[in-house]
C-alpha cells in the first residue's frame, strides 16, 4: 500500500480510537494495540515527511512559543449576567414572559412558549475552536475581551478529547470550557515542585503557558456547549445546536435539562448544589438559557450580556483568609499532624475556621507561613485544605516550626517518611483513647453505649493501656467513673461480654490495621477465611485480593510482624473473644462477578440490605460509576450516577427489573 495512504488510514483509525476513549469512555482497542499503531504512524511520518494537520502526533510537542498571537473571533463570546437568588431568576423570567406576551400580541408569527435549557457552569477557561470547510481544527483561542482572544492552538491540541478533524463542511466556531479534573489536579500536584492552588488556575495556567510540554503535563479536559458561528443553515433551537455538537464528536457534559417553570428550575438548582462536590471537576453554578433561537434573537443583548440567558452562581468553594495559628494533633496511629487555625471565612455556605495542612513537606511546598493570607478550598464536605499562599501577604509573617516532642504526652517524636510520630503508644492519651473508641465502634466490636468520654475516663482513672484491658474491667471500679451508676456500669460490662462473639471481619477491622477499612476487612476474610491464614499471607497473596494494592499489603504484613500486635491478639483470644467466619453460599446469578452501583431510594431495601443481597449474589458493590461498572440499580431520585451510567451506556435496572433477574 502507498505509504501516504497508510498514514491517512492510521490517522483516521487512531482519531476514532481517541474519540471512543476520551469522549465515549469505551475503547474498542487495547492500550497496547493503540500504542503499536501510534508508533507505526510516528515512524511513517518521519520516513516520508508527510504529516496531516489533524494527526494525533500533532497533539503534544516540546515547542516553546515566543509569544501569543491575537485572534479575532467571528462571533463575540459574551459573558453572562449573574443571579445568586431565585428571586433574581424570577425577575429575569418575568421580563422574558412580558416580552413574549407583548410580541405575540402584536405579531403575526407567534413565538413558542418559553422553555429553558439548563447546563452546568464550568469553572475553567473559555475556549473558542475554529474548523475550516474541510472540518480540520485550524485555531484554538481564549475568550479574551470577547471580541479578540489569544491564539492557543498548540496548547488546545494537547487536550486529547478535542477532535482535530470533524465531519462538517461549513466554517465553524464552537465554544467550550477547558477544565482540569480533580484527578488530574491531584496527580500533577503529587509530582510538582510548586503545587497548583486550584483547578481553575491549573487549566488557565496550562493554556496560557508558552511551554506546550508543560500544558500537556496538566492533562486537561474540555466540555463544549455552544456554536458561536456556523456558515449554512441556522439552528432553530438550542437543543438542536447541542445535538449537532454531540454528533460531531465533541465532549459534552451529560447534564442537560429542559425546564418550563420556576419550580422546575429551583428543583434542578437544588439537585446540582447537592451533587456539586461529588463531581470530578469544578462548577460554580448553572446556566439557564432560552431554547428557541428566534426568541433569543428578538430579545437581543445589553452592552455586556445576552438577555436570553443568565448564570445562577453557587457559593464560592474557595476563599482567602488569614492563617492565625497551627495546632498539632495526635491520631490513633501516633501520627502528629498540623491543623490550620483560620480567621473565620464563609466557604460554600459554611463558616470555616480550621483546615488541614497534611505535613511539614506540604507546608514547605506551598510556602505557608503564620500570619499569611492563604487560599482555602472545600470539597466533598471534608475538612477544608490550604492550597497555597497569597504572595503579597508574606511580609512580616513567621515560619511554622515543627514540634520536637508530642503535644499530648511530651514524648520525643520520630520521622517516618514525610510524617512525624509519637511512639509512646501506651502512655499517649489521644492515641489510646482513639484506639479504644475505634475498637468499640459499631462496625468493629460494636460495644453499645461506648463513647469517647468513657474511653478518656478508662485511660485516666482505670489505667487502661490496651484494648484487651476492656475485657478485664470490674464492676466496682466502673462505679468510680463520672456519671456511672450501677445500671450504666452493668450495661457496659454486658455489652463488652456480648462483643466477644463477633465476626472475623469485625474483629479484623477493630484491630486498626493501617489502611484497612470495613470493606477491605471483608475482602480479606473472604479470601483467607481465618486469622491464622491472614497472619501468614505473603505479599503476592495479599495483592491478589480485589482492591488491595502495594501500600495496603505492606501495611498488613508490617502490622502482623509487630510483637505487640500478636501479644494483643493472643490476649484477646485468651479472654474469650471468639471471631468466627461463616462461609456464605453464593447463589448462581447474573450478578456473579459483576460490579454494581446503587443510586437513589429503593422501596424494599435499605442501603445496607441491598448491599448484602448483592454480595450474596456474588456481586461487587461500588460507590461510583466507571467504565468497569456492569449494572446500575436506580431508585427514586437517582442522581448524577444515573446520568453518568446513561452516558457510558451501562445497563440501568429499576428495582423491579433487579428483582425479576434474581
Amino acid at each position: 500500500m502507498d505509504k501516504k495512504k497508510l498514514i491517512e488510514e492510521l490517522v483516521e483509525e487512531l482519531n476514532k480510537y481517541a474519540y471512543e476513549y476520551y469522549v465515549l469512555g469505551n475503547s474498542s482497542v487495547t492500550d497496547k494495540d493503540y500504542d503499536k499503531k501510534y508508533y507505526e504512524l510516528v515512524d511513517l511520518e518521519k520516513e516520508t515527511g508527510y504529516k496531516l494537520p489533524y494527526s494525533p502526533t500533532q497533539r503534544v510537542g516540546d515547542v516553546i512559543l515566543p509569544e501569543f498571537k491575537k485572534y479575532t473571533h467571528k462571533a463575540r463570546l459574551w459573558s453572562l449576567d449573574k443571579a445568586q437568588t431565585l428571586e433574581e431568576i424570577r425577575e429575569w423570567h418575568n421580563r422574558n414572559v412580558k416580552f413574549l406576551e407583548e410580541y405575540n400580541r402584536t405579531s403575526d408569527e407567534e413565538l413558542p412558549p418559553l422553555k429553558y435549557i439548563l447546563t452546568k457552569k464550568f469553572d475553567g477557561l473559555t475556549i473558542n475552536l475554529s474548523y475550516d470547510e474541510n472540518g480540520v481544527l485550524i485555531t484554538g483561542a481564549t475568550r479574551g475581551t470577547g471580541a479578540i482572544g489569544e491564539d492557543v492552538t498548540a496548547q488546545v491540541k494537547t487536550i486529547k478529547s478535542i477532535p482535530l478533524k470533524i465531519d462538517c463542511h461549513d466554517f465553524l466556531e464552537i465554544h467550550g470550557e477547558a477544565i482540569m479534573t480533580t484527578e488530574a489536579f491531584e496527580k500533577y500536584n503529587s509530582e510538582a515542585d510548586t503545587p497548583l492552588k486550584n483547578l481553575r488556575n491549573g487549566a488557565a495556567g496550562a493554556l496560557r503557558n508558552l511551554n506546550v510540554a508543560e500544558t500537556a503535563k496538566r492533562n486537561l479536559s474540555a466540555f463544549f456547549y455552544d456554536v458561536g458561528y456556523k456558515e449554512g443553515a441556522p439552528f432553530k433551537t438550542y437543543m438542536e445546536m447541542l445535538n449537532f455538537i454531540k454528533t460531531k464528536g465533541f465532549p459534552m457534559d451529560d447534564y442537560i435539562r429542559e425546564c418550563k417553570t420556576l419550580d422546575e428550575i429551583q428543583k434542578e438548582i437544588d439537585y446540582i448544589r447537592d451533587i456539586r462536590f461529588d463531581l470530578n471537576y469544578d462548577i460554580d453554578g448553572l446556566v439557564i438559557a432560552i431554547d428557541d433561537i428566534r426568541t433569543r434573537e428578538l430579545l437581543g443583548y445589553t452592552v455586556k450580556f445576552p438577555k436570553w440567558a443568565i448564570a445562577y452562581k453557587f457559593e464560592a468553594q474557595e476563599a482567602t483568609t488569614k492563617l492565625l495559628d497551627v495546632e498539632w494533633n495526635v491520631g490513633r496511629s501516633g501520627r502528629v499532624s498540623p491543623t490550620a487555625i483560620l480567621e473565620p471565612v464563609e466557604l460554600a455556605g459554611v463558616t470555616v475556621k480550621r483546615a488541614t495542612l497534611n505535613n511539614m513537606d506540604d507546608i514547605a511546598r506551598k510556602g505557608v507561613r503564620l500570619g499569611a493570607e492563604v487560599f482555602v478550598r472545600r470539597s466533598n464536605d471534608v475538612i477544608p485544605e490550604i492550597m497555597g499562599v497569597v504572595p503579597e501577604s508574606l511580609e512580616g509573617t513567621k515560619e511554622i516550626e515543627e514540634p520536637k516532642v508530642c503535644p499530648a504526652c511530651g514524648a520525643h517524636l520520630v520521622h517516618e517518611g514525610v510524617h512525624i510520630y509519637c511512639e509512646n503508644t501506651l502512655g499517649c492519651k489521644p492515641q489510646m483513647v482513639k484506639t479504644i473508641v475505634h475498637f468499640a465502634g459499631r462496625e468493629a466490636m460494636n460495644i453499645a453505649g461506648f463513647s469517647e468520654r468513657t474511653a478518656e475516663q478508662l485511660f485516666e482513672k482505670l489505667d487502661i493501656r490496651d484494648i484487651s484491658d476492656l475485657y478485664k474491667l470490674e464492676y466496682e471500679k466502673l462505679l468510680d467513673l463520672d456519671k456511672f451508676g450501677p445500671k450504666k456500669a452493668q450495661n457496659l460490662l454486658d455489652a463488652i461480654e456480648k462483643s466477644k462473639d463477633c465476626t472475623l471481619e469485625a474483629f479484623l477491622y477493630s484491630l486498626g490495621i493501617p489502611n484497612v477499612g470495613v470493606k477491605t476487612a471483608k475482602d480479606l476474610v473472604k479470601r483467607f477465611e481465618s486469622l491464622e491464614n491472614l497472619e501468614k499471607a505473603t505479599f503476592e497473596e495479599l495483592v491478589s485480593v480485589q482492591d488491595v494494592g502495594d501500600i495496603v499489603a505492606r501495611s498488613i504484613i508490617e502490622f502482623f510482624k509487630e510483637e505487640r500486635t500478636l501479644k494483643v491478639i493472643n490476649e484477646l483470644l485468651s479472654l474469650g473473644v471468639n471471631p468466627h467466619y461463616e462461609k456464605k453460599e453464593v447463589l448462581e446469578s447474573p450478578f456473579m462477578g459483576k460490579t454494581v452501583v446503587v443510586t437513589g431510594t429503593l422501596e424494599n431495601y435499605s442501603r445496607t440490605s441491598i448491599k448484602e443481597k448483592l454480595e450474596s449474589l456474588g456481586a461487587k458493590v461500588s460507590g461510583s460509576v466507571s467504565k468497569k461498572t456492569d449494572f446500575v440499580i436506580a431508585g427514586e431520585a437517582a442522581g448524577s450516577k444515573y446520568d453518568k451510567a446513561k452516558s457510558l451506556g451501562i445497563t440501568i435496572l429499576s428495582e423491579e427489573e433487579f428483582e425479576n433477574m434474581i
